[in-house]
């Protein structure tokens, strides 16, 4: 055999040992594989019968003190029950049906005395007044706020602006149903164009008012300047749109409390609070500043604890703007 033939020869063999090797190699692993995961499923299933079997005993336990409430429940009422039947009827009540039927009236008299009677107010003298102001609503955020509002039982105001969609509009309908305070933002909120001359405020004006009451029945009667009163925006004198207001029977509202959340840099939930209850005790009336948007999403975050820590001052309530609440305005008519 020639020197090449042998070395073919060779080769030939290696390739057919390393062929052999690998089909070994992948008949153990055909055998390993299933084993191994025969193992962990086993052991998966194990623990997962021991968990089954530990909430049965739990089940069983729970159900046996349920069925011992109820039967000492049930042994209460029975002996209750008893006592009011042994009760000696008053001589003068004829029989034991007009006797029940008189205990059923004091009973009656006196859960209708403590459903109805208010509870005591403070004078209005002593009460600090904080107002809840929502600018640029709605939003994707206004269910939530309303929500968060209807938790603690606390009224705020929104200002809106003049949003069509129907998501908006059911946000503007359930503002005025839950006992909110709807105000007017302008209907563009676009400041070139509103403070351009009173005639174009106007025209946005009565726009936002008519499509509200349309939507929502209300005729709006408070509005928020966009940028406030005191807006370096206008180059008009604000005191020529707050006449026209005046002339359409309409007060507007300033703030003299911002959260902070208007801002283009976003504050944390922490900032946004420490902002909004500033110097809160050292006013009578404090109106704070607040945003509905869609970028807004720490104010909903700070909404209840802002909440919470007005609650626990003494002689504080929250309420809605109305035709009784004092306005707050930077740039006064009179001036």
């Amino acid at each position: 055999m020639s020197e090449n033939n042998q070395q073919t020869h060779i080769d030939r063999k290696k390739r057919v040992r390393f062929l052999k090797r690998m089909i070994i190699m992948m008949l153990v692993l055909s055998i390993l594989t299933p084993c191994i995961l025969c193992v962990i499923l086993f052991s998966k299933v194990n623990a997962l019968g021991r968990e089954v079997s530990l909430l049965n005993s739990q089940l069983v336990q729970l159900q046996v003190e349920l069925q011992t409430q109820a039967a000492q429940l049930s042994a209460s009422y029975e002996v209750h029950e008893k006592d009011e039947e042994t009760e000696p009827v008053p001589t003068h009540v004829a029989t034991a049906e007009a006797y029940n039927e008189e205990l059923k009236s004091e009973k009656t008299e006196i859960i209708t005395s403590v459903i109805e009677k208010p509870e005591p107010e403070l004078p209005k003298e002593h009460l600090h007044k904080v107002y809840l102001t929502f600018d640029d609503g709605p939003s994707i955020y206004t269910n939530d706020i309303l929500d968060i509002l209807d938790r603690y039982d606390v009224k705020a105001t929104f200002f809106v602006v003049g949003k069509e969609s129907e998501e908006a509009q059911a946000a503007m309908r359930r503002i005025v149903e839950d006992g909110h305070t709807l105000g007017m933002h302008s209907y563009s909120h676009i400041y070139r164009d509103i403070y351009h001359s009173v005639d174009n405020f106007s025209a946005d004006f009565q726009k936002l008012k008519e499509y509200l009451k349309e939507v929502t029945g209300t005729d709006c009667k408070f509005y928020r300047f966009p940028g406030g009163s005191s807006n370096d925006v206008t180059e008009l004198d604000i005191r020529v749109f707050g006449e026209y207001l005046e002339s359409q029977g309409v007060t507007y509202f300033d703030w003299n409390a911002a959260s902070g959340d208007g801002r283009t840099s976003l504050l944390s939930v922490d900032e946004l609070t420490a902002n909004s209850l500033k110097g809160l005790t050292q006013r009578e009336t404090t109106i704070i500043l607040l945003h509905d948007a869609a970028s807004k999403r720490s104010t909903v975050e700070a909404l209840p604890i802002i909440i919470e820590n007005i609650l626990a001052l003494e002689d504080t309530v929250i309420l809605p703007i109305t035709e009784e609440t004092e306005p707050v305005q930077h740039i006064q008519m009179n001036e």
